[in-house]
Parts: structure tokens; C-alpha cells; sequence
């Protein structure tokens, strides 16, 4: 007798037992399908692009000079330098358009093919400047103005647009359409429809100037130097989120 009512007593617990956790599950299991719901995304990266016209150049242009003696290299440096500056300001460009990018004095060094230790040949000192020329149909005349009055280094030629990041906005809005009509296309396959947009993100890196490499003039040529803008393009990437129905 006492043997059946702790059975029964055992049974009321452990039914007790499950129904609690069958109802603890059942809020769980309706938030885990409402999660389930918000997850019904679509996520897309494209790429929109424009053209525009370079309207400026920036010149990376100096001077190289050696001499036995540092104090010599130096001078005559400056003195080219001065030179080089002056000539830029005579054709119209501004002071706030140049601006030193290195200076550099560092040993020459003669090397020996028999083995023998190197030996001291002088001393190089060389100094540059960035140019930013903003009427372009001067550039030619300015590149050839450079190594007329002693330049001797031009490493790059880049064209830029000055007002890149305004004209852009036609390539981020054709980044937006790009991004719509894949997602769209997925979501057709898919059976599904494409709803409101919830993000859009855009990658944002600094335009590439287009470059071109210049050659190291040893005198200044007859005619100015002819150059070519071209045009570049600017590009826009974008990563936009869209909620699927």
C-alpha cells in the first residue's frame, strides 16, 4: 500500500517536471521563429563609376648636386633650388602650390672591384618639391621651364580632379542601382521579393591619381613638353542590407 502512493506521489512530480519544461519552451521556440523572421535579409556589394576630366597636375620635381665637400654639395643645391622655385612663380604658380616633399645629404661611395674597402667620393645632397599646376594647358610649358632652370629629377606626372569627391556622387548613385538590380535578382530566384532598405555602407578609399612616369632630363628640350590628360574614373562601392518579403 505505502509502496503505491510513493509510485503515484513519483509519477505526479515527473509529470510536473515535463510540463514545466514544455511550457519554458514554448517563449523560446516563439522568439528563436521570430528570429528567424528578422534574419530574411538580402546583403549586396557593388560598384558604380564616372567619368571626369582631370582639371590639375601634381609635379614631383628637384634637384641633385655632389661635391667633395657636403658644405659644397649644399650650396650649390640651393642655389639650383632657388633657381627651379623662382622659375615656377615667374610662370604663375602660386606659393602655396609648392611645397618641399624630401631633403636628402648622403655620402657618394666609391667601390672597389678587388676587394679593397669603399672609399669616400663626396657627398650628395638632393632636394624636392611638389608642384600642383592648375591651369593645365600650361603644363607642358612648366615641365620644360623645370629642367631649364636646373632640374634635374622628375620622378611622376599625376593628373587629378580637383573636385573628384563632389563628382562621385553620380557613381555612388550608379553604385546604388547596380547594388538594387543584383539583390533583386537574386531574390527573384530565391522566390522571394526585395522590401525596405535597413543599411548601406561605402567603402571609402582615396581616389588613385592617374600617373604617368617622367624621364630624367639632362637639358631642357626645344619645344615644351607635349602631355595628354586623358580622363579618369572615379569609383564608388557600396554594401547595402534589403529586407526580403
Amino acid at each position: 500500500m505505502l509502496n503505491n502512493k510513493l509510485r503515484a506521489f513519483e509519477g505526479t512530480i515527473l509529470t510536473g517536471v515535463v510540463a514545466a519544461a514544455l511550457i519554458a519552451m514554448l517563449p523560446l521556440s516563439a522568439s528563436y521563429a521570430g528570429d528567424k523572421d528578422m534574419e530574411r535579409t538580402i546583403t549586396v556589394s557593388a560598384t558604380g563609376t564616372a567619368e571626369a576630366e582631370p582639371d590639375q597636375a601634381r609635379i614631383t620635381s628637384g634637384v641633385a648636386t655632389e661635391a667633395p665637400a657636403a658644405r659644397d654639395a649644399l650650396t650649390a643645391n640651393s642655389e639650383a633650388m632657388n633657381k627651379v622655385i623662382s622659375a615656377l612663380k615667374t610662370k604663375g604658380i602660386d606659393a602655396k602650390d609648392i611645397q618641399t616633399a624630401s631633403f636628402n645629404v648622403e655620402p657618394v661611395m666609391d667601390y672597389s672591384k678587388d676587394g679593397q674597402p669603399p672609399t669616400l667620393r663626396g657627398y650628395r645632397v638632393s632636394n624636392q618639391v611638389v608642384v600642383i599646376v592648375r591651369d593645365l594647358g600650361n603644363l607642358g610649358t612648366v615641365l620644360d621651364d623645370l629642367v631649364s632652370a636646373g632640374a634635374n629629377q622628375i620622378q611622376g606626372l599625376a593628373f587629378e580632379v580637383s573636385k573628384a569627391e563632389t563628382l562621385k556622387d553620380d557613381a555612388r548613385k550608379d553604385a546604388i542601382a547596380n547594388a538594387l538590380r543584383r539583390a533583386k535578382l537574386l531574390a527573384t530566384a530565391a522566390g522571394a521579393e526585395v522590401g525596405q532598405v535597413l543599411q548601406i555602407s561605402e567603402e571609402t578609399t582615396p581616389d588613385a591619381p592617374v600617373v604617368f612616369a617622367a624621364p630624367r632630363f639632362a637639358k631642357a628640350q626645344a619645344a615644351s613638353v607635349p602631355v595628354e590628360r586623358g580622363t579618369s574614373t572615379l569609383e564608388a562601392r557600396v554594401t547595402t542590407t534589403w529586407a526580403l518579403k
